[in-house]
C-alpha cells in the first residue's frame, strides 16, 4: 500500500508531460509546496471531518448494541442487534468512499453477506454471523477516540503555523482593539514580554513558516493510522482474498488444462492420427500390389517404414510434452540439459539443487525453462542464453538470460502473460526484464513443495 499511496499523490510529474517536466508550480521542493497543495488541505479535511463521524457513529453503535444486548432476553434483541450491525456496515460503505475521496485509498469491497435463503431470518443470521460486521463495530468504536486525538493535533499545529506566519500582517489589531502591544510571550505582576518590535515579530513569521511546513506532515502522519483502521477494518479479510485468488487460480488452473488437452488433441489429430491413416492406406495398397508388383509393393512398405518412424517420432515429441520420461527419471538437470541440446542457439545450463523439489513444481519449472527457451529460438534473435535454477529458502529460483534484442513485455498478452498466470495459479512469480536493445532476463520464483503458499 506504500507504494500506492505514494504512486496516487505523486508530486513530480505532471500528467500533461510524460517525461516529467516540472510546471511553474512544481519548481519549489516539495516540502515547501505541501502546505498549499491539494492533498494537504484533502487530508485535514479528513481529520476534521472524523470527530463528527466519529460521533456519530460511536453513538449509532453504542446505543443500539446496548439496547439490542438489553433486549436479548427477548426475541427483539437479535433484529435489533442485527440492525445495529447493518448500520455500521452502512457507514463502513461511506467510510470507504470518504477515504477514498479525501485520503485517495482504494478499498475493495467486503465479501457479501452469504445467504442460503432469502428472508428475513435468513438475512439477520448472515449479519449476525458476518465477520465484516463485527468489523465495522469495531472501527465505529476506534474511531472516536482516535478523531479527538486527531482533531485538536492536527487543528492546533495548523492553526498555530498559519497564525504566527501571518502575524506582520495582524499584529497590529492587538495594540488597536485588544489593549495589549502584541502576542504576550511571557508576564507576571512585575514583567511583560511582548513580540512587538520588527525583529520579534519577523522571528515569530520565520517560526510560523517551519509551523506552517511542519502541518501537512504531521497531519499525513496522523492520516496512516486512518489508512490503517479503514484498510484493517473496513476492506475485505485476509481470509476473504485469499479465497478469491484461489478461485481465481482455479480457473485459470482449469483453462491451462482445457487449453494443454485441445492442443494435445489437435497434435494427434493433425499429426500422428493422419500419418497412421495415411500409412494404413498406403499398407493397404501395398497389399494388393504384393502379387502384381512386388517392387510396387516393396516401395510401398519402405514408404510406410519411414512414415510409422516419423509418426513414432512425432508421438515420442506429443508424450515429451505432457511429461517428459527424462525428467521424472533424472530430474531437472538432466531434462534441461536435454531442452537445451534442441535450442537454435548455443544454451548453458546450471542447476544447483542438492534434492529435488516436489513433482507438480519440477514439471512447471520443466516446461517454464522449455517455454521461455523456445521463446529465445523464435523471437530473441540472440546468439547465446544461459539457464540457472537454484534454490533459495523455501523457493525454487529459475533465471533465463539471452543475449537478443529485448524488447519482450509480459504484459502485452503474449506467451509470457500466459506464462505468469501459470505461475501464479500456485503462488509463483514471474519477472521479465528486458530493455530494449537486450539483455533478455526472465527470473521465476516457485514454491519448492506444491503445498507451500506465497509471503
Amino acid at each position: 500500500m506504500a507504494m500506492e499511496y505514494g504512486q496516487g499523490y505523486g508530486l513530480g510529474t505532471g500528467s500533461g508531460d510524460p517525461r516529467g517536466a516540472r510546471g511553474p508550480g512544481q519548481r519549489l521542493p516539495a516540502v515547501l509546496r505541501a502546505p498549499v497543495e491539494g492533498r494537504a488541505w484533502r487530508e485535514l479535511g479528513h481529520t476534521l471531518l472524523s470527530l463528527p463521524v466519529g460521533i456519530l457513529l460511536f453513538t449509532w453503535a453504542v446505543t443500539m448494541v446496548s439496547l439490542g444486548a438489553g433486549l436479548l432476553v427477548t426475541f427483539l434483541g437479535v433484529p435489533v442487534l442485527a440492525a445495529a450491525l447493518a448500520g455500521c456496515r452502512g457507514f463502513g460503505a461511506l467510510e470507504r468512499l470518504r477515504a477514498r475521496a479525501l485520503l485517495g485509498l482504494e478499498v475493495a469491497e467486503p465479501e457479501p453477506l452469504r445467504m442460503k435463503r432469502q428472508g428475513l431470518m435468513a438475512w439477520m443470521g448472515a449479519v449476525l454471523k458476518s465477520g465484516t460486521s463485527w468489523r465495522t463495530l469495531l472501527y465505529a468504536l476506534l474511531l472516536l477516540p482516535w478523531s479527538v486525538v486527531s482533531f485538536v493535533v492536527a487543528l492546533n499545529v495548523w492553526i498555530l503555523g498559519w497564525a504566527l506566519l501571518t502575524y506582520p500582517l495582524w499584529f497590529w489589531v492587538l495594540p488597536a482593539y485588544a489593549g495589549q502591544d502584541g502576542i504576550q510571550l511571557y508576564g507576571d505582576e512585575t514583567h511583560r514580554i511582548y513580540l512587538d518590535n520588527p525583529f520579534e515579530v519577523t522571528v515569530t513569521a520565520l517560526v510560523g513558516l517551519l509551523f506552517t511546513i511542519a502541518s501537512p506532515w504531521i497531519v499525513r502522519a496522523l492520516t496512516m493510522v486512518d489508512r490503517l483502521l479503514v484498510l484493517g477494518l473496513l476492506g475485505p479479510s485476509r481470509l476473504a482474498t485469499r479465497v478469491v485468488e484461489l478461485e481465481s487460480d482455479r480457473g485459470v488452473v482449469v483453462d491451462t488444462a482445457a487449453a494443454d488437452l485441445r492442443r494435445i488433441e489437435r497434435d494427434l489429430h493433425d499429426g500422428a492420427q493422419a500419418r497412421l491413416v495415411a500409412l494404413a492406406m498406403d499398407l493397404g495398397l501395398a497389399k494388393e500390389k504384393l502379387r502384381e508388383d512386388p517392387r510396387a509393393a516393396v516401395r510401398m512398405v519402405d514408404e510406410a517404414h519411414g512414415e510409422v518412424k516419423t509418426a513414432l517420432q512425432e508421438l515420442r515429441d506429443l508424450a515429451r510434452g505432457i511429461h517428459p520420461a527424462v525428467l521424472t527419471d533424472r530430474g531437472l538437470d538432466a531434462a534441461l540439459s536435454a531442452v537445451a541440446s534442441r535450442c537454435t542457439v548455443p544454451v548453458r545450463v546450471e542447476v544447483d539443487l542438492a534434492e529435488r523439489p516436489a513433482p507438480a513444481i519440477e514439471g512447471i519449472a520443466y516446461f517454464t525453462v522449455s517455454e521461455l527457451l523456445q521463446n529465445v529460438s523464435k523471437h530473441a534473435r540472440a546468439t547465446s542464453a544461459d539457464v540457472e535454477v537454484w534454490r533459495s529458502g523455501s523457493r525454487l529460483m529459475l533465471q533465463v538470460v539471452d543475449d537478443g534484442v529485448g524488447g519482450a513485455d509480459a504484459s502485452a498478452g503474449s506467451g509470457l502473460a500466459g506464462l505468469a498466470e501459470r505461475l501464479d495459479a500456485v503462488d509463483g512469480v514471474l519477472v521479465v526484464d528486458s530493455p530494449a536493445g537486450g539483455p533478455t532476463r526472465v527470473t521465476a520464483e516457485l514454491p519448492w513443495r506444491a503445498t507451500e503458499r506465497a509471503g
